[in-house]
């Protein structure tokens, strides 16, 4: 039965997948070596033979034939080895087979267990060296089991993959069976456990590697993406540049009525992409990052210090965006933050801090935060975006939409 059991471990060692010969045949040896050394005390005079093929071992116990012995390990009696009629002097080697038996059921256990444990490793090792050389890279897999923190996804190994749900496009959600994909973001090894594998779907270049599946162009290396930045489910811009001049690098990843770009806009869950070509010049980026909108003139501080685009109050919520959604990615895209401010056309409009006695001067930083710095910029819009956009309270909006008003209502 113990040897059975034995067998059973070797064969499971043998067929498994990603080693190769020279290592198997070196921790097969070790582990039977290792228990050698716990029985005999010594595993250095032992020979052992290992058939791959046939998933077996012999071992033979090799013993200076001697006319007294003082090592039992080492050393054999002539007598004793001639007692069956056998020619051997005294100085010659001595071979005996070792029946596994010898190593008795709790020798036979701890082989088992020991092999096994090497098993483990070896697969933990395979594992982590697989996907560590795969950080970067597109991942397709089927979603196991989902809880609220992260999905479990199995690739088609039933290796184990998680989805945080800090990776995951806010408001997407999965079900057991789901085909689901990803690039791999990370490969830890904590404690000695299986790898954990990290997935991201909110990362920049997995948008990156999306439009590498997509365009031809890009895969080739005709066009490079210069830079991604994103607002994952909301917004994404990505600048590319073509090395060819013959290549409208925009119409390449767009493709002919879209054809290229639906896809990857479908993956990300209908995410708003929008691809500009990249320049050096910081001035026509952020042109090229808000159009449509129209800006005026550009005002580029110091290093520390923000940029203020100034824009025609009707050019204002498009170069803003959604929830300041455009502004702050444009910012991400060259690296600064970026104010938009209105121009002052009308001359029946007043400027905010002309309500410096009626409203707090916080407030009207904050309004002036988003774009709006005279009454009517402010009045142009809703209270409820206002109240989103600032960050204000809905009753403090309230009061400032009664305060302008009434300018107004007076003029």
């Amino acid at each position: 039965m113990e040897k059975t059991e034995l067998k059973d471990a070797f064969s499971e060692f043998k067929n498994l997948k990603n080693i190769d010969r020279p290592t198997m045949m070196g921790v097969l040896e070790d582990v039977f070596r290792t228990q050698l050394a716990k029985t005999y005390g010594s595993a250095d005079n032992f020979d052992i033979i290992i058939n791959i093929d046939k998933g077996d071992c012999e071992i033979y116990w090799n013993r200076e034939v001697v006319e007294e012995v003082e090592d039992p390990n080492t050393q054999i009696s002539i007598s004793e080895v001639n007692q069956d009629d056998d020619d051997y002097e005294i100085g010659e080697t001595f071979a005996t087979k070792v029946d596994m038996k010898s190593f008795g059921r709790r020798g036979i256990l701890n082989l088992r267990q020991n092999l096994q444990g090497r098993i483990m490793d070896i697969e933990k090792a395979n594992l982590y060296n697989k996907y560590s050389g795969m950080i970067g890279e597109i991942f397709t897999g089927e979603v196991y089991q989902t809880w609220s923190k992260e999905a479990l996804i199995l690739d088609e190994d039933g290796n184990e993959l998680r989805l945080p749900k800090s990776e995951q496009i806010p408001g997407e959600h999965f079900k057991k069976n789901d085909t689901v994909k990803a690039i791999i973001k990370s490969v830890e090894m904590k404690n000695n456990t299986t790898p954990y594998i990290v997935l991201s779907r909110t990362s920049n270049e997995f948008l990156e590697k999306l439009f590498e599946q997509e365009v031809p162009e890009i895969y080739d290396g005709l066009i490079t993406i210069k830079k991604v930045v994103r607002v994952p489910g909301e917004r994404a811009k990505v600048a590319v540049e073509s090395y060819d001049e013959r290549i409208d690098p925009i119409g390449a990843c767009i493709g002919v009525k879209g054809a290229r770009i639906i896809g990857i806009v479908r993956e990300l869950r209908n995410e708003n992409i929008d691809v500009l070509q990249w320049t050096n010049n910081t001035q026509l980026l952020i042109q090229r990052a808000l159009n449509p909108a129209k800006i005026s003139s550009i005002v580029i501080g110091g290093e520390d210090e923000k940029i203020k685009v100034y824009m025609h109050p009707d050019e204002v919520k498009k170069g803003i965006g959604k929830g300041g959604c455009n502004i702050k990615l444009a910012g991400m895209l060259v690296g600064k933050e970026i104010e938009v401010w209105r121009e002052q056309e009308e001359e029946d409009d007043v400027l905010l801090s002309e309500f410096s006695n009626e409203i707090d001067q916080w407030i009207i930083d904050k309004l002036q935060s988003i774009g709006c710095d005279t009454a009517k910029s402010v009045l142009a819009c809703t209270q409820a975006d206002i109240a989103k956009r600032a960050d204000l309270e809905d009753e403090t909006v309230a009061e400032i939409f009664n305060v302008l008003s009434a300018e107004f209502d007076e003029d």
